[in-house]
């Protein structure tokens, strides 16, 4: 049911002789264990699950769903000790993360007049554009993660965010590289 207003940014009700469409454009942040005991990867080890039994609890999710979900994280975690001491010095501030952000997205908005999400398969061509060897690197990414056609597409609008929350004005092999990476799930299905 998510999938509609996840592409199109509208849903549509029908009901006998009526039909509404209303907006629904958001933004998806969803979670969910890595395995059935929720402790897969962890170092402690104790996670018993099959690789049959998480494929299963994986499953939960449509493929189709989970391609329209731009990044998939892996959050490790936090040690007794960390949550005690708090964050480690030098971390960057929320509100200096917020201020970067806000720049990326004002860029994005001069650049195409909307946010890099937004863009269209023919406006992704036109503002990301990648070179040579990245263009290498995100084929043979589909190729071997076997990704869609949108998600090709999402990795690209990604990467341009990355590269302009990096203030760069092309996107560049490791901002490729990074969209590449937080498609993680594409990878382990």
């Amino acid at each position: 049911m998510l999938r509609e207003p996840l592409e199109t940014g509208h849903i549509t009700i029908s009901r006998a002789a009526r039909q509404v469409d209303f907006p629904a454009r958001f933004q998806l942040i969803a979670a969910m264990n890595p395995c059935p005991c929720g402790y897969l990867g962890d170092a402690s080890g104790r996670c018993h699950c099959s690789s049959e039994q998480v494929g299963r609890y994986r499953t939960k999710i449509s493929g189709p769903l989970l391609d329209r979900i731009d990044m998939h994280l892996e959050v490790p975690r936090v040690s007794h000790d960390l949550l005690r001491r708090g964050s480690p010095d030098g971390e960057e501030s929320s509100a200096t993360i917020r201020t970067r952000v806000v720049a990326a997205r004002n860029l994005a908005i001069a650049r195409s007049g909307k946010a890099n999400s937004a863009l269209s398969a023919k406006e992704v061509k036109q503002w990301c554009e990648v070179s040579d060897s990245s263009h290498r690197l995100l084929d043979q990414a589909m190729e071997r993660f076997g990704l869609s056609n949108r998600a090709y597409h999402r990795i690209l609008k990604l990467a341009r965010t990355i590269a302009d929350l990096a203030n760069s004005p092309n996107i560049e092999i490791q901002h490729l590289s990074e969209a590449i990476g937080y498609r993680k799930l594409d990878r382990s299905s």
